[in-house]
């Protein structure tokens, strides 16, 4: 084992920097991060141990034990739970053998549950280890696991046809998505990579500022923060040193429009992340993807490679004296690295702990140079936009929000997938052109987001001044138990808090615990109140977007649907509150009493 983790920490040149990427390599190799490992790394490194495991422990997808052969992730998603998650998690029992949270007894099947993995629109799916399969059913899980269990690897029986990893196809064999809707931004076919490479070049970095800024795109992550003002600040920054990073780790549930755009449209990323570099003064790029896109991971670096063959990308980029690489860094599975100041220190290989801001990444950013961190739709827009101008975007969208963005549609209706629109459409247009009937409500953008009532919103506009949206919408028809996908959001919030901050860490807790006494009908009105006033401080103290959002769930299905709540509390009625279990705060007297009684019968 020595040689091998030694050959690992060379192969990166003893950069403790890197250390993500150290610990996959172990993990490829033996399927989890054994101990012993840990201390080679650490003298190899010239880090603690304890620092080691201080980063390896965060990610959910690390294990420090042996965690199967084969370990498979199905994605516990609210989405999954209406299409026969249930079901499917029954069968994949039966079917390994497995506990979940566990290995089989021959060491073959570990099996877990996770969140989404940006296949909301074809769940329920899951990951076994790099390999992702979808819509199951409990037909299709036997047929999957007994085929593994035949001698077959997952890659094997999810791609029979043995199509390369490196070709769009394989993906589309995996995990197709339909785009129903494309606008005049999004996968255009013919762009001219070349031309608009030389064309930006004999800009002046300045003069691709101000057509940034004329265009009026604010970013695609969430935030909305104006994109040229982002650039213009970083390149005033001080430092010779700056670095473009762009935000692919896609963790919202309901989200997965990044995942269609790397897939369909990688060079318009990878060439905004050029443009990107040029204007601020940068030579280095990274692109962090979410580790439940590994399966995405071979194509985009091929494409990095066919920009490299036409020197769009390398050394002296069409002859000119600019310079500029970009390579991918993987996460690990924890959903606030999607902030980007976490993801920042998980770039650095340290655990995804959000950063106190100020100072902010254009200023202190990755290794503490000067950095612009944007999502994967914001570098895609911004090709299109140095392409056809500033102006031409402006055109489109309302005043304050210009352009088009993507959604990720899915739950209840007949055309989940990926639509192009244009801000200023309504609530209620959306809904009929994705074909959603009888709506209850809708989660736009994710858990993080708002839920509003589909009959209440329907004129409202998505845009940033009303209902502003980061890409995703959940719709839930009248049989759905709004209660039911509250509880689930919360318990999402609770298992991917970084744990930092004792008001996401704690509060988030009792928010849930809240919420199950709500739909368990042993809530009282204290119960309402008290989710409301500590949600509010949740909001406010709350050290980054997981927290100061967290309690949004419970908060906006409270305006929206107030009468759910009220139809569920209950009024106490004597000393003792409605949620307290005498039968079960019992049961440790009982069992104590027994054992003393058989006690003094043996003595």
């Amino acid at each position: 084992m020595k040689q091998e983790i030694l050959d690992i920490v060379n192969r990166y040149n003893s950069n403790k920097t890197r250390l993500m990427d150290i610990l996959w390599d172990v993990h490829n190799i033996y399927g989890y991060i054994p101990d012993e490992a840990l201390t080679i790394l650490s003298k190899g490194l010239n880090m603690s141990k304890i620092d080691i495991s201080e980063t390896a422990s965060f990610y959910h997808f690390f294990h420090n034990k042996p965690s199967g052969k084969y370990r498979i992730y199905i994605a516990d998603t609210v989405i999954a739970k209406m299409k026969g998650f249930y079901e499917v998690v029954k069968a994949l029992e039966q079917e390994t053998g497995c506990p979940f949270g566990g290995t089989d007894a021959t060491g073959t099947f570990g099996l877990y549950e996770t969140s989404c993995i940006g296949l909301s629109d074809q769940e329920p799916a899951m990951l076994i280890d790099k390999v992702v399969f979808n819509n199951l059913t409990p037909k299709k899980v036997k047929s999957i696991i007994s085929q593994i269990k035949s001698g077959k690897t997952p890659l094997e029986v999810a791609n029979p046809d043995k199509i390369d990893s490196k070709d769009v196809s394989y993906i589309d064999n995996l995990a197709q998505t339909t785009i129903h809707k494309s606008g005049p931004v999004f996968f255009q076919p013919n762009t001219n990579y070349k031309d608009l490479l030389i064309k930006c070049l004999d800009y002046h970095p300045l003069q691709i500022i101000a057509n940034v800024s004329t265009s009026n795109i604010r970013g695609r992550g969430g935030a909305g923060f104006p994109t040229g003002l982002k650039w213009q600040l970083c390149r005033e920054a001080d430092g010779e040193e700056k670095y473009v990073i762009c935000n692919a780790d896609e963790g919202e549930p309901g989200t997965f429009k990044d995942r269609v755009l790397l897939t369909r449209s990688p060079k318009d990323v990878l060439v905004g992340m050029i443009i990107g570099g040029y204007t601020i003064g940068s030579e280095n790029g990274i692109i962090y993807l979410r580790s439940e896109y590994w399966y995405i991971k071979e194509y985009i670096e091929n494409i990095i490679q066919e920009l490299k063959t036409e020197n769009l990308l390398g050394e002296n980029i069409l002859g000119s004296s600019f310079s500029f690489n970009i390579r991918i860094q993987m996460g690990a599975g924890s959903y606030v690295c999607g902030d980007e100041t976490a993801l920042l220190e998980s770039c650095e290989g340290k655990r995804g702990t959000p950063r106190v801001k100020p100072p902010y990444p254009i200023q202190n950013g990755y290794l503490g140079k000067p950095t612009i961190i944007n999502n994967v739709e914001t570098f895609a827009a911004i090709t299109r936009i140095l392409e056809e101008g500033g102006e031409w975007y402006q055109e489109m969208g309302t005043e304050n929000s210009t352009g088009t963005r993507l959604l990720s549609v899915s739950g209840d209706c007949e055309k989940p997938g990926i639509y192009e629109i244009e801000w200023g459409i309504t609530l209620g247009e959306v809904l009929e052109m994705v074909g959603a009937k009888a709506t209850k409500a809708v989660q736009v953008s994710g858990p993080s987001g708002e839920c509003v009532s589909a009959k209440l919103a329907k004129n409202r506009i998505i845009c940033y001044s009303d209902l502003s949206c980061n890409g995703s919408l959940m719709i839930f028809d009248e049989t759905r138990d709004i209660l039911d996908v509250v509880e689930n959001f919360m318990h999402f919030f609770v298992e991917e808090s970084c744990g930092i901050c004792i008001p996401c860490r704690v509060g988030n807790v009792d928010l849930h615990n809240m919420m199950k006494r709500i739909r368990t009908g042993k809530a009282t009105q204290k119960d309402l109140d008290d989710m409301v006033s500590w949600g509010k401080i949740i909001k406010s103290t709350s050290r980054c977007g997981l927290g100061t959002t967290s309690p949004k769930p419970i908060l906006t299905t409270l305006d929206q649907f107030p009468e759910l709540y009220k139809n569920k509390i209950v009024v106490q009625k004597g000393p003792l509150l409605p949620s307290f279990d005498m039968d079960n705060a019992l049961l440790d007297h009982d069992k104590a009493h027994k054992e003393l009684l058989n006690k003094k019968c043996n003595q």
